[in-house]
């Protein structure tokens, strides 16, 4: 909604230039449940007249039969247009409203309170320029309010508004305000904030929304609207050097090649130099094309195409940099980050990153500790849950462009996304890059595999053997050996009770001990099979994402994955071991197929019923495979 200028009905040309020039704000509304953030900003666009009548008089109508304010316009209806959240009166999704004043463009994000929307507020902040934090003046600071507080001085917002509301409940009264705005700056004191401007506020009245309150004569500060209109944000990314992502390569047809994405740092003119990243080749800006036209220069927050001086090897993914001022290029991080799935995060899996444009495999290989979001306090942890907040290291499978997300959040910025359910399932934030990357390189061996094999005789692989506990797959492994030993051929068996002995005798079997066991093996048989060896496993390995990350390690001929297929009942009636009793008990936590899943293999090279074959008929069935 545009604001209602005079220039409309006198001189349209002059009102949609004036309209142009003008400087856009992303904002956010954040802060615990009930805090007032819809109401805030539905008062807001009514008392700036920036809704239509007939919104007003839907607005009035809804009002009455929502019965929420005895009587009077609920402006959280403005803003809260799932029918769960006017049935419960509180924020879910991410409500963005588009508005202009007379001095300035805006987009506020209206985000969740509630701590299981968590993910929908990391959302919301992670494009804004400034933060409007409410604190409940009957309420104080809660934890929430220290959560999101965190996140956004977390996600590199610098500006905050602490909007101290209702504060008409409080009786106006000053001492409640100092006492809040104390309390809330002793916590802040760890943020990374540049400046905080409390306001003391009624959304609901409208006390220094956008006029100033007459309940309040001690409060010399600006309004909310006040703020907004002149806070200055944007000056940074337009002084740094300049990085352009590569979204795509246009080639309409023979004669044009040009790259096309959005500047997210920094400007270009014709004639700069600019690097491709990673390659390091280096061109010249021929041409920068918007639509139909053609520009002399360009700059953050534009979507332009740039067409080179000559041919380079560009993909989507890459990125364009000032030749001057290149941005680094790495394949290992220290970053943060915000786990937002159901399912927990471990140290070992794997997932698909999205950096800019870029899309690369990543591994989660270490997590530093996670937040006691309180006290800031950093506790140690093996795994991370819904709504944690934490470092991590990543490593990437190639090295790919970027910049810290302080500096540059455009280069800086990623989410990870589960490979299997396309699923979000963290947002994260890089800090550094550990440098041992550049650092290390492979040595070539005059000796090499191919060299092993033809001294063996035989080609080197590994047979992955995967199922529950009692499927038998220490036995069948036992004995395809035997047969392979008795043939020449040169083997090992990686067994999951052994290796328990000594390599991994440090990990337990809760599901993070189990992702690291596997990967710990995965990366043992690919040395063995280096080696030339035939590699047998006889692990459980439950999850489908480690199997698919330790059959990444190996060449498609390499890697056997032998389902031993056999039904529960089966399996827990052989219980050699007793162990399915223990775990019906309840002395066994985390037993696979009692109180952790099997997710059962979707394409495996060999199933082996071996509930319904002889030992020698199981092993005739591997042998034949491999």
């Amino acid at each position: 909604m545009a604001h209602r200028s005079e220039l409309i009905a006198s001189d349209i040309d002059a009102y949609l230039k004036a309209h142009e020039e003008k400087t856009l704000l992303r904002f956010i509304t954040c802060g615990s449940v009930d805090d007032g953030k819809s109401t805030l900003i539905g008062r807001m666009l009514y008392e700036a007249q920036l809704i239509f009548d007939d919104q007003v008089s839907t607005l009035q109508n809804e009002s009455k039969r929502q019965g929420t304010q005895e009587g009077e316009i609920d402006f959280a209806l403005l803003v809260d247009g799932l029918a769960a959240e006017r049935e419960q009166g509180i924020t879910i999704d991410v409500a963005y409203r588009f508005f202009s004043t007379e001095r300035r463009k805006f987009i506020v994000a209206d985000t969740p309170g509630h701590e299981q929307y968590t993910r929908n507020m990391v959302t919301g902040a992670s494009t804004a320029d400034v933060a409007v934090i409410l604190v409940d003046a009957t309420q104080g600071v809660l934890t929430q309010t220290r959560r999101h507080s965190f996140i956004t001085s977390m996600l590199g917002i610098k500006h905050v508004v602490l909007a101290i509301n209702k504060m008409d409940l409080a009786g106006y009264d000053r001492a409640t305000f100092d006492g809040i705005v104390d309390d809330y700056m002793d916590f802040a004191a760890n943020l990374q904030f540049e400046t905080v401007t409390p306001i003391p506020l009624s959304a609901l009245k409208g006390d220094n929304v956008i006029e100033r309150s007459g309940e309040m004569t001690w409060y010399t500060g600006p309004t909310l609207l006040g703020f907004l209109e002149t806070v200055e944000v944007r000056g940074r990314q337009l002084k740094h050097p300049f990085r352009f992502p590569v979204q795509w390569v246009n080639r309409p047809n023979s004669r044009f090649r040009g790259y096309s994405g959005c500047i997210v740092a920094g400007e270009v003119s014709e004639g700069d130099t600019l690097r491709v990243l990673p390659s390091g080749e280096e061109a010249v800006v021929s041409e920068i094309i918007l639509f139909e036209d053609k520009l002399k220069r360009a700059e953050a927050g534009q979507s332009v195409t740039l067409t080179l001086d000559r041919e380079v090897d560009i993909s989507r993914g890459d990125v364009l940099a000032s030749a001057q001022a290149p941005c680094e290029v790495s394949d290992q991080f220290d970053a943060s980050i915000v786990w937002m799935d159901a399912e927990h995060g471990f140290v070992g899996r794997s997932y698909w990153l999205m950096l800019g444009t870029n899309r690369v495999n990543a591994t989660i290989t270490d997590i530093r500790f996670k937040y006691n979001i309180n006290t800031l306090e950093e506790l140690g942890s093996r795994d991370l849950q819904l709504n944690d907040i934490g470092r991590v290291t990543l490593s990437f499978d190639k090295g790919v462009p970027f910049e810290s997300y302080t500096d540059c959040p455009g280069l800086g910025s990623f989410v990870l996304i589960d490979r299997y359910s396309n699923h979000t399932v963290a947002a994260g934030m890089i800090n550094f890059a550990l440098r041992r990357a550049t650092n290390v390189h492979r040595h070539k061996l005059t000796v090499d595999r191919q060299a092993r094999e033809k001294l063996n005789g035989h080609k080197a692989k590994i047979v992955w053997f995967t199922g529950l506990s009692g499927s038998g797959k220490s036995t069948i492994t036992n004995a395809v050996e035997q047969v392979l030993h008795a043939q020449g051929v040169r083997t090992y068996v990686l067994d999951g009770d052994n290796v328990r002995h000594g390599l991994n005798r440090d990990l337990g079997f809760t599901d993070a001990d189990r992702v690291e066991n596997i990967r710990r093996i995965a990366e043992v048989g690919k040395l063995m099979v280096d080696a030339g060896l035939v590699v047998l496993t006889a692990f459980i390995s439950p999850f489908r994402s480690e199997r698919d990350m330790a059959r990444a390690l190996f060449d498609d001929d390499q890697f056997v994955e032998v389902y031993l297929d056999v039904p529960l009942d089966v399996a827990e009636s052989r219980d050699p071991k007793g162990l399915y009793k223990k775990a019906r008990r309840g002395d066994l936590p985390h037993f696979t197929g009692i109180d952790s899943p099997y997710e059962v293999p979707e394409k495996p090279e060999l199933i082996v019923s071996t509930h319904e074959l002889t030992l020698e008929q199981c092993v005739a069935k591997v042998l034949e495979k491999i």
